[in-house]
């Protein structure tokens, strides 16, 4: 069996009164109905092993890029969309605005980030200039120049990134419950509100023991962070089991975390100091941004104001009774925003 099919090891449990199995286990490798590269589908997964590469109308396939190895899913034909997720999801969040996307005539991809999904999880790479890097690398590796980019949450955070270190790249950007890095630095330096929203992210500090809580218990933790980051339209409970295996995936919950790390850690170190003087530069990329309004994460008034960074066209979209995940609780209206934004800049 090649490694990446390999079921993550469980530790012996007792069965729940009722239950005529268990939960399925959270593998990499290919699932039925999957096509791709390298590591693409190998046959038809054991029935009792979950697949992050989820069957339907798109294409899964591996590409290299600034020295890993990136899984992602790809539907239509166009120009290019590359749709970059946030913390705890995966390639997966972005299925609704694949098909929307696919059928106004875009290829769409989404992007499984490095140590998340089906990517490579290096032992180090997980600083934003990196990752931002990464999302550059993948756009080339696709054999495009430019891409419309999309960010939510850490995934928005690196495309504001990606559309600063290099600008040539990206076509237009869209920033998805993401503050600008400097407005996000700032926040977490002197914004109580916001500093109490980043809990979790202040928890995730100590060593191990943050890995240990979100694997626990089938991951319940990331489930009930999905329930209290949302709105009233609350994600579908199958796509919360599907970010709960996700992070059960060996090494995902550690290496899923390490920007978070480096995000507080390097506050006060040269590197730090030096990326947030390096992101004083403007943006060129049209940009949209689009935030919940009851996004209990990343707060509204930490958000606003990122197009003091940006020199071209900005648009700034609140979403009244919408929470951390825009692109999941309102897709029909988030969808209308993107392909609406995209569609005025596409030369």
């Amino acid at each position: 069996m090649p490694l990446d099919q390999k079921p993550v090891s469980q530790p012996p449990q007792q069965p729940k009164p009722g239950a005529d199995s268990e939960p399925p286990r959270p593998t990499v490798g290919g699932a039925p109905g999957t096509s791709g590269g390298s590591r693409g589908a190998r046959g038809s997964a054991p029935d009792d092993v979950w697949s992050i590469r989820q069957a339907g109308p798109w294409a899964h396939r591996d590409l290299a890029a600034n020295g890993a190895r990136f899984h992602i899913a790809e539907l239509g034909e166009g120009p290019l969309v590359l749709l970059v997720h946030g913390w705890p999801e995966y390639w997966w969040a972005w299925r609704h605005q694949m098909t929307a996307l696919a059928e106004a005539g875009y290829r769409a991809v989404a992007l499984d980030l490095r140590g998340v999904g089906g990517s490579d999880r290096t032992p180090r790479g997980y600083d934003p200039g990196n990752l931002a890097l990464d999302i550059t690398g993948v756009i080339r590796s696709l054999g495009e120049r430019r891409a419309h980019l999309v960010g939510h949450a850490s995934g928005g955070t690196l495309s504001w990134v990606a559309a600063v270190m290099r600008p040539s790249v990206i076509q237009s950007l869209t920033a998805v419950s993401a503050a600008h890095p400097r407005d996000l630095r700032r926040a977490l330096l002197t914004d109580r509100r916001q500093i109490a929203a980043f809990e979790h992210v202040l928890s995730f500090q100590r060593p191990w023991i943050p890995e240990r809580r979100l694997v626990a218990d089938d991951a319940a933790l990331v489930g009930r962070y999905l329930d209290a980051w949302t709105g009233p339209n609350r994600l579908d409970r199958a796509a919360v089991d599907a970010y709960r295996q996700a992070i059960r995936i060996p090494s995902t919950a550690h290496c899923s975390i390490e920007p978070y790390r480096w995000l507080l850690r390097s506050m006060a170190r040269p590197d730090g100091i030096q990326f947030a003087r390096r992101m004083k530069k403007p943006i060129t990329a049209p940009t949209l941004h689009i935030q919940g309004a009851a996004d209990p994460v990343l707060l509204a008034h930490t958000a606003l104001g990122g197009g003091e960074y940006v020199s071209a066209p900005y648009r700034w979209r609140l979403l009244p009774g919408v929470g951390h995940f825009p692109h999941e609780e309102a897709p029909e209206q988030f969808s209308a925003e993107l392909i609406d934004w995209i569609g005025e800049h596409k030369s």
